[in-house]
């Protein structure tokens, strides 16, 4: 008799079940200061078909570039009610949205500044351990700086910046293929 995956060894569509009620898809409380932005895109498989089950995570800095966490010591205010996290799901055609502000720069590592941008991790069927990512934002000038978006090759560093799209913002997962979002180890 073969060996079958049992629910602790593999993640399947039922793990949506219990999040559903943690989904936070505008992350930024209407009095947050800070260019409210929408943002919109795809997960989508290495051949393009849309993954319906993924659900991102979401962390991101405030306008000041302060984390809502105990371990940012930054001098630096905090903005009331904003919790610089989301949960957001994608739909049957694996898209999202959720709606955020532009967070504020941080520190990098040494003595470096990060540009702006959102910390993702993708969650889905199949994955025993998510997938880490980032999102950049497009035309900012510290992008050419960033410490981070510096280690991946340039040819590369497009699968982690935003695109305008109307008024808001595109940026799709791509889970394998020509072109891959970058994934990081964390």
């Amino acid at each position: 008799m073969g060996s079958r995956a049992t629910a602790s060894q593999t993640v399947g569509p039922f793990y949506r079940i219990g999040l559903e009620k943690l989904y936070v898809t505008d992350l930024a409380p209407p009095a947050a200061q800070g260019d409210r932005i929408s943002i919109h895109g795809r997960v989508v498989d290495g051949d393009g078909k849309p993954v319906n089950d993924a659900v991102l995570e979401i962390w991101q800095a405030n306008a000041q570039g302060k984390y809502a966490h105990p371990d940012d010591a930054q001098d630096k205010p905090l903005t009331p009610g904003f919790k610089g996290f989301g949960r957001v799901p994608v739909d049957e055609n694996g898209e999202f949205r959720f709606t955020t502000i532009k967070p504020g720069r941080v520190p990098g590592p040494g003595e470096t500044v990060q540009a702006p941008h959102l910390l993702i991790a993708v969650f889905m069927r199949g994955l025993l351990i998510h997938l880490f990512t980032r999102m950049y934002f497009p035309d900012d000038p510290a992008n050419e700086a960033d410490p981070v978006l510096k280690l991946v090759p340039a040819e590369r560093r497009s699968t982690l910046i935003a695109r305008k799209a109307g008024a808001g913002l595109e940026w799709d997962v791509i889970l394998q293929g020509d072109n891959e979002t970058v994934f990081f180890d964390y």
